[in-house]
């Protein structure tokens, strides 16, 4: 069965924040993000080749449209598609700090790039962190290039939008990190294993106002210290090197 072109269009209108707002779902595509999201979220649409479909026989999905690659290459918003595409509702999480006191949580201030966002969530389900809390002006989760840098995290890491700020004064007694140049060693710190993690932005940083309430600010130090270098890490990047030192050290206790 052939994708009606108003079904084309409608996928393709996803690819803006506004109509993904309005509708309240998110695209995915590729075998490997779809089938691991198939269970996570409620599935409005699903577009695949008769291959993919005969390997899943029951799917959970009243709306399957069964279509030729050629089809699919219409629809989808890859440079190559890959065997199905589908449309998934959003989730709606509560946003509940209290889950800071006893885990390890991110915080992301203004990070900009959907790849890069796609990444932190795919590390911090990696990590076993499982709540990222995002200042309103950081890119979408739902942006389709960010869904597909997720690999599937998006499924278990759940993303907040919320003032920063707000949420960091309402911690009161518990450590709030951030990487500085004028930090401290992070590799001579003794790091807690609850808390947040603050992220900032590809050009900026962190922002005046959260720097302020920060209060244990860590500095990943190049090597040699003496070497020039490059001015900073990817924020992706250097959130994996911080998250993997907080998890070496809770696994070393």
């Amino acid at each position: 069965m052939a994708l009606s072109k108003n079904r084309i269009k409608y996928i393709h209108s996803l690819e803006l924040k506004k109509n993904r707002k309005t509708e309240k779902v998110f695209l995915a595509e590729g075998p490997k993000l779809v089938g691991d999201l198939l269970g996570h979220f409620p599935c409005r649409f699903l577009a695949a080749t008769p291959e993919w479909l005969s390997q899943h026989p029951k799917l959970p999905v009243e709306d399957v449209s069964e279509v030729s690659e050629e089809d699919l290459s219409r629809a989808s918003l890859l440079k190559t598609p890959q065997q199905v595409l589908a449309v998934f509702e959003q989730p709606e999480y509560e946003t509940d700090a209290s889950v800071i006191s006893h885990s390890l949580c991110l915080a992301l201030d203004d990070v900009q790039d959907p790849g890069n966002l796609g990444t932190i969530i795919r590390l911090a389900d990696w990590f076993g962190i499982e709540h990222i809390f995002c200042s309103p002006n950081t890119v979408d989760v739902y942006n389709p290039k960010t869904v597909q840098a997720t690999m599937g995290g998006i499924a278990r890491v759940k993303l907040h939008y919320t003032s920063l700020p707000d949420l960091i004064q309402s911690l009161k007694d518990i450590p709030v990190y951030g990487t500085f140049l004028d930090g401290e060693n992070m590799y001579t710190q003794k790091l807690s294993s609850n808390g947040l993690i603050v992220m900032g932005n590809e050009g900026n940083g962190i922002g005046k106002e959260v720097e302020q309430l920060i209060n244990r600010k860590l500095y990943i130090p190049n090597y040699p210290a003496e070497r020039e270098t490059s001015e900073s890490l990817n924020v992706a990047i250097a959130t994996a090197v911080v998250c993997a030192e907080f998890r070496r050290q809770a696994a070393s206790l």
